[in-house]
């Protein structure tokens, strides 16, 4: 059956959380969707002063207000969400996102791969990443970064998810073209919800890419948003072409593995023993 999903790209303002939940409600209000994925820490901005600051803005999953408001929102609305938000809870916190049903159900996801000063503010997750059976299909949930990891593309596919949900606030230059890799070899697809704008803190200055994106299990870019200025898109799409694994009538995405030479990739040390390593910077 097929559904409308999309994306809303938001020019976050930090720390005016109250704007910026305005501006994701008429996103929502303004038409029909069944699935729409929201940027990372997107109500609050995001390049945090230190840890402190965090704490501030940051609130627990469930019983916060950001929950309330989603699961009030996609209930009225009939729409699937996905956002990220701070996280508190007793441990510490997180850069988390949740997915909302029209239905009440809430999830949450806790990023598991932290960026450059993300390492100073937050805790990495400690689950993997989740997929979620909702009205718009299976969702799996992955947060920015993660992208630079292939490892959770797949295991995500590999749990069943159809689309993959990217809430993210990018500033390398090619997270939005590599998506188009993390596709073809899952055939999933896939929804990154960028910001745009700059932020000028915490004694640097960060510009958001925007290019916020739906691609479908062959990468094929079905909608997408400029670099700067916010974005409403959507786009039909039938989520259980996903389902199909079939490369051609000789091979199969998940069939054709060889998990009989993949043992290196779970040692932790082989990254360490080659004296052939490329070291290079982000």
């Amino acid at each position: 059956m097929k559904k409308i999903v999309g994306y809303g790209q938001l020019d976050t303002k930090f720390g005016d959380v109250e704007t910026n939940l305005r501006s994701l409600e008429k996103m929502v209000q303004s038409t029909r969707a069944d699935l729409l994925v929201f940027p990372e820490l997107g109500l609050t901005g995001y390049d945090f002063n230190n840890a402190e600051e965090v704490r501030e803005y940051a609130e627990p999953f469930e019983t916060g207000p950001t929950s309330e408001a989603l699961r009030r929102l996609s209930a009225e609305s009939g729409t699937t969400i996905v956002l990220g938000y701070p996280e508190s809870t007793s441990s510490g916190c997180y850069n988390s996102c949740m997915l909302a049903t029209p239905h009440g159900e809430l999830h949450n996801y806790r990023k598991a791969h932290l960026y450059s000063r993300e390492n100073l503010l937050f805790l990495p997750g400690d689950a993997p990443p989740p997929v979620v059976e909702t009205p718009s299909g299976r969702i799996g949930l992955m947060i920015c970064f993660d992208w630079f990891f292939p490892e959770m593309a797949r295991i995500l596919a590999l749990r069943g998810a159809q689309i993959i949900a990217h809430p993210s606030n990018l500033i390398l230059p090619y997270g939005q073209r590599a998506m188009f890799a993390r596709c073809i070899e899952n055939q999933v697809f896939a929804i990154t919800a960028n910001r745009i704008g700059t932020e000028s803190r915490a004694g640097r200055t960060l510009t958001f890419t925007g290019e916020s994106q739906v691609l479908d299990p062959k990468g094929t870019r079905l909608v997408s948003a400029p670099v700067d200025g916010e974005h409403l898109g959507v786009t039909e799409i039938d989520p259980e072409l996903a389902d199909n694994k079939a490369i051609n009538e000789f091979n199969d995405l998940f069939e054709n593995r060889r998990l009989d030479l993949y043992e290196d990739v779970l040692d932790p040390h082989l990254n360490r023993s080659s004296t052939n390593t490329m070291k290079f910077e982000l």
